[in-house]
């Protein structure tokens, strides 16, 4: 923890009905996260590879998507722009986004293979994944800019999710209209290319994906110096450090806040950084602080690294 930090402060229950009010657009790559279950037995005598036997197959949101529905989950409004495929992996997302609560504006494209992350399991152990993907087209993109045009008077919150597989190709253009707009921008980021990114609210970063940008920092008062010199050069409103074991620290104008872990117990991180950003979404959009906003987000973590895969944390289990 960095010398002068605060702590984040320990906030309340926030009523249901505030954050019902909280209206976010989502913007990214969407994936639908496909998983097969089964028991291994035996070696397959073709190459020494275990053989599953598949019971069960089970689909859920992945990127951008999973972000939109930890922001339903929580009672508030959520809307998705996005792009997929005329095939069906681009069919079920719909049908997963509309038992979520999510409100889709898809741009689809009849050339483009829906992105799949295919993850084979046993015993809870995952053994293979497999990737299916590739990029929209220009035009279709052209065209999600038009309809982001459209949608930003009637949102809050905007919220950037990248994957790095195309969605977001206009990103720079949508975060400056944002801006202009008067609406506070998210991103989550991808990369080592984050001059796109310039002029955005928050920025949440894990580790790995900051030393990519920063470099490796020696010390907390390294690490505040990078990010202070790298929120200057990109005009960054703010920086959200999601730390792991660590929690998380916010770097802004008002100083370094940091929020302790406070997992019971972690046992899958994949999309913890989705439930993170959604919630800071959420809190914003319903008028909480910045600081309180963290430490619902830093809560938030908590609870979701104790699920297997791409998970959500809803009102209830948030202020239990």
């Amino acid at each position: 923890m960095a010398p002068g930090s605060r702590l984040a402060p320990e906030v309340g229950v926030v009523p249901r009905e505030r954050l019902a009010g909280a209206r976010v657009l989502v913007v990214g790559d969407v994936m639908l996260d496909r998983y097969w279950f089964g028991d291994v037995n035996r070696i397959s005598p073709e190459a020494p590879v275990p053989v599953v036997h598949v019971q069960r197959q089970e689909d859920r949101l992945g990127g951008a998507a999973n972000v939109a529905r930890n922001i339903a989950a929580l009672g508030a409004q959520a809307g998705l722009l996005c792009v997929v495929g005329h095939d069906e992996p681009g069919e079920r997302i719909v049908e997963l986004l509309d038992a979520s609560g999510v409100t889709a504006y898809l741009e689809r494209d009849p050339a483009l293979p829906t992105t799949i992350k295919l993850r084979v399991l046993s015993r809870q152990q995952q053994l293979l994944r497999v990737d299916f993907e590739n990029t929209p087209a220009h035009e279709v993109l052209l065209a999600g800019l038009a309809r982001f045009d459209a949608l930003l008077p009637s949102h809050d919150v905007i919220l950037m999710s990248d994957y790095a597989k195309g969605g977001l190709t206009h990103v720079t253009r949508m975060i400056s209209k944002a801006r202009e707009a008067g609406k506070a921008v998210l991103v989550d980021p991808k990369g080592d290319d984050w001059e796109r990114y310039r002029g955005a609210s928050i920025i949440t970063p894990n580790r790995a994906e900051l030393r990519e940008v920063v470099g490796k920092w020696k010390s907390e008062e390294d690490l505040l110096a990078r990010v202070t010199k790298l929120r200057t050069d990109l005009d960054l409103g703010a920086l959200l450090l999601t730390r792991s074991e660590e929690g998380m620290t916010l770097f802004s104008d008002d100083g370094v806040l940091h929020a302790p872990a406070v997992a019971r117990e972690v046992y899958d991180v994949s999309g913890a950084g989705d439930t993170v950003i959604a919630t800071l979404a959420v809190m914003l959009g319903a008028g909480l602080t910045l600081f309180e906003a963290v430490s619902l987000a830093n809560r938030a973590a908590g609870i979701v690294v104790g699920k297997l895969g791409t998970a959500t944390v809803d009102y209830d289990e948030l202020f239990n």
